[in-house]
């Protein structure tokens, strides 16, 4: 009698002690899919070849002199654009790196929903790919405020935020000591939907197109810091 009840008593520890471990794993799980990423970028970065990034079955077959399979920092940030699934949301000074050009035409040609707000002046300059994005397809307001719009950040699908000093150059990626954060902390990221939001709806063209109010544009000179 004794060694039936050391025996149930065994088997009920085994299958407490199989429970346990799974509940444990089970809570590893998801503390591990609900854990907050904050990641940090520096630049300037290594140079490599990203095509990889753009189209992946050609990791191997890449004939370009470029260093390939180096994870750099920009190639992270480059993920991270490309992670969107359902909206981008770009608000940056200057935009004429090609790379990030074709990051933005891939995304929309995927159905992701683009909006694009940039500083008026520097959408005309030489090499801006604001008129590539246009041309697209792409909706991209310019601001309409006698400053510099000089923000830099992206929100992609509403939930991860990236912002930091870098403007979208080459110069920027390749020649500068820049930085940028990428997170998805609710703090940080609601307060950018919102400022986005803001902006979109201040430089909409539909505010200032035939309005018997507004005033003839000053000439302004706007220096750069």
């Amino acid at each position: 009698m004794s060694m039936m009840w050391t025996v149930k008593v065994v088997s009920l520890g085994v299958v407490g002690l199989s429970l346990s471990v799974e509940l444990l794993g089970w809570l590893l799980r998801r503390l591990r899919t609900g854990r907050t990423l904050n990641e940090v970028l520096f630049f300037p970065s290594e140079v490599a070849c990203v095509e990889h990034i753009f189209t992946p079955s050609l990791h191997h077959s890449c004939l370009c002199p470029l260093p390939h399979g180096v994870e750099t920092s920009f190639s992270r940030f480059l993920r991270r654009i490309l992670s969107a699934t359902s909206s981008l949301d770009l608000c940056v000074f200057a935009f004429s790196n090609m790379d990030l050009s074709r990051a933005v035409l891939a995304l929309h040609s995927r159905g992701v929903t683009i909006r694009v707000l940039t500083d008026k002046d520097y959408a005309a300059i030489t090499g801006s790919q604001i008129g590539v994005l246009r041309k697209a397809g792409i909706c991209a307001r310019c601001d309409v405020g006698s400053v510099y719009m000089h923000h830099k950040f992206a929100l992609v699908d509403g939930r991860l935020l990236i912002t930091g000093s870098l403007n979208w150059t080459l110069t920027a990626v390749q020649s500068n000591m820049e930085n940028v954060i990428v997170t998805d902390e609710p703090d940080l990221v609601q307060p950018f939907i919102k400022e986005f939001h803001r902006l979109w709806m201040h430089n909409d063209p539909a505010r200032y197109l035939h309005s018997s109010d507004q005033k003839p544009a000053h000439s302004t000179t706007r220096t750069l810091d």
